[in-house]
């Protein structure tokens, strides 16, 4: 597959996002939180868990969960743009904690992780980077729950595809899959070409 070099230094990666942000050009912006997370959040019950967010974007997401009374939320982006933008949005939402910071840098313990077209954005090179460092945030049976694509594009990305078959196994290294299976409530423009992951920390 594919990569993108900007992609691969983290400064050069801030460089990226920040100009897709002022030309806005923000395809992955569906405008709304999406419709698998929002059913997975529906039947939560602990709203102390603590959640993070990486590459936030607008944060719809975190809006529903405040909207809902979670109470520890973290959002984290590596786009100055963007977490201005959502650190306006929150100011007067204590229960959300915005960092400028690059993902792979985080220092912190999570119960849950929410993954929205953040996989799809790194370079393919970090996915294994990526894959140890969820399992390194979530605290003893923590999970990752989120849509990941399952799907070659045509153009270089990102978004970046890939698929279930190369997904399963180097997630299973470090998670028991608890599901990663096509979405059935993806939004239109890219019905069938999502899987819903629902991962727990081994």
């Amino acid at each position: 597959m594919e990569g993108n070099n900007e992609l691969r230094d983290p400064q050069s990666a801030q460089t990226f996002w920040n100009t897709r942000w002022e030309n806005k050009q923000t395809g992955w912006d569906i405008g709304y939180a999406s419709p698998a997370l929002t059913h997975y959040v529906d039947g939560l019950t602990n709203k102390d868990i603590a959640i993070l967010i990486p590459g936030c974007g607008n944060a719809y997401e975190a809006s529903y969960l405040v909207e809902k009374g979670f109470s520890n939320i973290t959002l984290i982006d590596i786009a100055s743009i963007a977490v201005a933008n959502a650190q306006e949005k929150f100011k007067d939402n204590p229960e959300v904690k915005v960092i400028l910071g690059n993902f792979f840098e985080l220092d912190e313990s999570y119960d849950l992780v929410l993954e929205q077209t953040f996989f799809c954005a790194i370079d393919p090179s970090l996915r294994p980077q990526y894959i140890q460092k969820m399992a390194s945030l979530l605290n003893p049976k923590g999970r990752l729950v989120g849509l990941l694509f399952n799907i070659d594009f045509e153009k270089e990305g990102p978004p970046f595809g890939g698929h279930i078959a190369e997904y399963h196994p180097a997630f299973a290294a470090y998670f028991d899959i608890h599901k990663m299976e096509p979405c059935y409530n993806s939004i239109q423009p890219r019905q069938g070409s999502e899987l819903f992951i629902n991962l727990i920390k081994k």
